[in-house]
């Protein structure tokens, strides 16, 4: 693949890329950051690319990596109290407050448990997919989405008692 070819498929995914690094990091300008690491990550590596239908899994995985080096080089977990959230539209399923209790109980999990959450549910991809982005077999992606789900609605119902 070439760069003008590589450059044309990254910026045709630049949201879904950018959607994946604010999940890790929840602000703007940190999500940004992640992508252009990404970008800069993807065009040096593109020789490793083998077949060019596998382009968007492999730059998945690319700005995961880089959203999760970014958070450990950071030290830090993002607090909700830094996140402003993003206007609901008005006939929206749930809540503002509903929203950040997700955004919390997302937090809480760990980094590979939501990656297979953000990738299953933000993203919509199938679980084979998400096996050759995360490089773990299919059984056991499906065994951390189910677990990382069960941790989810323990955290969810637990913030409910306690309102």
């Amino acid at each position: 693949m070439d760069k003008n070819k590589y450059a044309q498929l990254l910026q045709s995914d630049r949201a879904r890329y950018y959607r994946i690094a604010y999940s890790y990091v929840k602000n703007e300008p940190d999500a940004l950051d992640i992508v252009g690491e990404a970008a800069c990550r993807g065009l040096v590596q593109l020789g490793t690319l083998r077949r060019e239908e596998y382009f968007r899994t492999w730059m998945t995985r690319i700005v995961i990596n880089c959203a999760l080096d970014h958070l450990r080089r950071a030290g830090r977990t993002v607090s909700l109290d830094d996140v402003e959230p993003e206007p609901a539209p008005q006939d929206a399923a749930f809540e503002c407050e509903d929203t950040l209790d997700l955004y919390d109980a997302l937090e809480a999990l760990s980094p590979r448990d939501r990656s297979c959450i953000v990738l299953r549910y933000f993203e919509e991809r199938s679980f084979a997919e998400m096996a050759e982005i995360l490089g773990e077999p299919e059984p056991t992606v499906k065994a951390r989405v189910y677990r990382a789900l069960k941790k989810l609605r323990g955290h969810m119902e637990k913030g409910e008692r306690q309102r």
